[in-house]
């Protein structure tokens, strides 16, 4: 957020800018009421980013759209791009098939964005390198150390929602990693702990970090400077 810029903006002109951004939102919030997706705005820790904006839908086009939106908005003229990913929600590495309209299947393959807490997503890679390659490994095997990381994420059902999509042939890393929750502290906890798992401690390669609060449209608008 160029945030001289946006301060040295007349009163007047803020709150039309803020009055556009409103509207946008609202349009989300339709989407998701819908079923048609899920969204959630957060104010982002560190010199990385000030505000991440986090959007599901159920195709490219409709993510373009939400996109070409934000980006010709009036908004955009006080913003300058941090990072962007894109990917699709999977289940993971799995023995069998599962069913996507099973009640277990469904809610982890079209997850809702949590309306409170905070967030931390990274991006990460599966090692291609000497006897540390992951795609040489027998599907039985992979399956295998997948469970026990499972096993160990598991631990935080309650205190963690964990979402994972993968990336190959959409983006620069092969996975996204977007972790929710009431407390912050548990992303360490999870992340530290996820490390020694041996699907980790021998195959896991991580991106940038970003960790943010949920911003409902009160809190946004007390950032912006316009409530």
């Amino acid at each position: 957020m160029d945030f001289p810029r946006w301060l040295s903006t007349p009163v007047e002109e803020r709150r039309e800018v803020w009055e556009e951004l409103k509207g946008m939102l609202s349009a989300w919030e339709r989407v998701e009421a819908e079923g048609r997706g899920s969204f959630g705005v957060y104010q982002v820790i560190t010199q990385k980013a000030d505000l991440l904006f986090l959007n599901l839908r159920e195709s490219l086009d409709a993510l373009l759209e939400v996109e070409e939106r934000l980006n010709k908005s009036r908004l955009a003229a006080f913003l300058r791009p941090a990072y962007g990913f894109y990917s699709v929600v999977e289940l993971g590495s799995q023995e069998k098939p599962l069913d996507p309209e099973s009640p277990y299947v469904k809610p982890r393959l079209t997850p809702k964005v949590p309306k409170e807490g905070y967030v931390c997503f990274y991006p990460m890679n599966k090692r291609r390198q000497g006897g540390d390659n992951w795609y040489m490994l027998p599907a039985k095997e992979r399956a295998r150390l997948m469970k026990a990381h499972g096993e160990t994420g598991r631990k935080y059902q309650g205190k963690v929602l964990q979402v994972i999509s993968g990336a190959q042939g959409l983006d620069d890393w092969e996975w996204g990693v977007d972790l929710f929750s009431q407390d912050p502290v548990q992303f360490k906890k999870i992340v530290y702990e996820m490390r020694f798992d041996e699907v980790s401690a021998r195959y896991g390669e991580f991106g940038p970090f970003f960790v943010g609060k949920y911003l409902d449209e009160e809190a946004l608008s007390r950032f912006l400077g316009v409530s």
